[in-house]
């Protein structure tokens, strides 16, 4: 490759990574940046960003907030996202299925977007007495299987900070350290439990993973706290056994 040709490719690629953080810090701030506060968080001169953010507008990856607040993450973006989850519920619906199978249980496929976790797919249990909610539904973090499962995945300061912050929200009152030390026990063992915390009468058990996109997900199986210690084995032995292909079909992607 000609010395031009390789400058030209190096130059190509910099933008792109440069791209790449300007659009994660807006994934980070849904209420929209400024120029200047853009160019602060991913430390590069205030004119480079500008040229990035025209060429991201052009092809419509971000937007002007209509509210005010600066630029967010326009509509492009939110197709691909759609796109991308609709791939990943499609590739977990047969963990659901044999999930349900195994356990007689409902299995429920959840992804982290902003402060919460919204459900993607569920394949209903069979026995008389389930649990079942709705595919769209928004659930919080810090008080439910799945939530606590993403949790545990993130680094400390970053996961901490959700917390306080959805503590703050709720005016929830919360011993920090040792919900910590609930999501350093959840990264031993892979498990994160909700026992009864989130909805009177339902308990869960599940795990969370991230995608090849990054982002973090969980598959949980909610059951009503009456029949919970009388599954929780089975269910564990099925969860621990999902993880397992979870894993499989990420070393394949």
């Amino acid at each position: 490759m000609a010395n031009n040709e390789l400058k030209s490719s190096r130059s190509g690629i910099q933008v792109i990574s440069r791209a790449a953080e300007i659009l994660r810090a807006l994934r980070e701030t849904p209420t929209g940046m400024s120029l200047g506060q853009i160019a602060e968080r991913v430390d590069l001169p205030r004119s480079t960003v500008q040229r990035i953010i025209s060429a991201l507008q052009d092809e419509r990856l971000v937007i002007a907030n209509s509210k005010g607040g600066g630029l967010r993450l326009g509509p492009e973006i939110t197709a691909m996202a759609e796109a991308a989850s609709y791939n990943i519920a499609e590739q977990c619906r047969i963990f659901l299925i044999e999930l349900t199978e195994d356990t007689g249980e409902t299995s429920d496929l959840s992804m982290l977007r902003g402060p919460s976790m919204i459900f993607l797919d569920q394949v209903p249990g069979t026995q008389r007495l389930r649990t079942v909610s709705s595919v769209g539904e928004v659930f919080p973090l810090s008080s439910t299987a799945n939530g606590r499962a993403c949790l545990s995945l993130m680094p400390e300061e970053e996961a901490k900070e959700r917390v306080l912050g959805e503590w703050s929200r709720w005016d929830i009152k919360g011993d920090i350290d040792a919900f910590m030390d609930r999501l350093t026990a959840i990264r031993a063992t892979g498990l994160a439990f909700d026992r009864d915390e989130h909805t009177r009468g339902i308990s869960a058990i599940g795990f969370g993973f991230r995608d090849l996109a990054g982002d973090l997900l969980a598959i949980s199986v909610p059951i009503p706290s009456t029949r919970f210690e009388e599954k929780r084995e089975i269910v564990e032995a099925a969860i621990l056994k999902t993880i397992s292909h979870v894993k499989k079909m990420m070393e394949k992607a």
